[in-house]
């Protein structure tokens, strides 16, 4: 069972999320908050297994209040659901912390898909995303990036570090590294730490961010 809370002031959108989620097997929304506020000081006592997040909300803003939850619980995965398709809310989130970025339109069955996908290692992002991020680190649009450079030169990680800090900015999954490189999916996450703690990082979006940003 995966459980799910929503953060988003659309009551609409909390009850379709809350329905789509209850009905659905191996899905549970755990709870549902209205503004960022409520859930940073709710999430921590009562944690879920992801946090779908909205950016737009009064008050606390959906990307600051990931800031603010990562820096409580570093390891839980937080997914940003938005309308909002422009660079600046996308990287801005990454950089906050968030391990995913999803739009509202997405299908139900990718939506699911993707809490699916998230804990078993994986980054999900609506299609259109991840064509804007591949084809920003591209410089494709000319841009200076928005990441600021990796504090930690390539040759300070391990190859096998190396081997797997690739595998992620391939959208690999955690089992998908584990069966490429033949090892297991524990000691992937050994590595990942040791990337993470190296980088100065504390999710897998951030560190494919530096990775890419570095290798422009």
């Amino acid at each position: 069972m995966i459980t799910i809370s929503i953060v988003d002031d659309n009551g609409g959108i909390r009850a379709n999320l809350e329905e789509l989620l209850n009905k659905t097997e191996g899905f549970r929304c755990l709870a549902a908050y209205p503004n960022g506020e409520l859930a940073l000081a709710k999430i921590p006592a009562n944690r879920p297994d992801v946090v779908l997040m909205d950016i737009k909300m009064p008050g606390l803003s959906g990307i600051e209040c990931v800031r603010r939850l990562k820096g409580l619980l570093p390891d839980l995965p937080v997914v940003m659901l938005t309308v909002f398709n422009d660079d600046e809310n996308l990287f801005q989130s990454l950089k906050a912390g968030a391990d995913g970025y999803l739009l509202k339109h997405s299908p139900s069955e990718a939506l699911l898909e993707s809490l699916s996908q998230i804990l078993r290692g994986g980054a999900p992002m609506s299609p259109q995303i991840a064509r804007s991020l591949i084809e920003y680190f591209r410089g494709q649009d000319g841009r200076p990036p928005v990441v600021n450079p990796p504090e930690v030169a390539a040759d300070q990680l391990t190859a096998r570090e190396q081997q797997i800090l690739d595998q992620l900015t391939e959208g690999r999954s955690y089992k998908e590294i584990a069966a490429e490189l033949k090892i297991s999916i524990h000691t992937v996450g050994n590595h990942l730490r040791h990337i993470y703690e190296k980088l100065h990082v504390h999710s897998r979006s951030q560190a494919v961010m530096k990775h890419l940003s570095g290798s422009r």
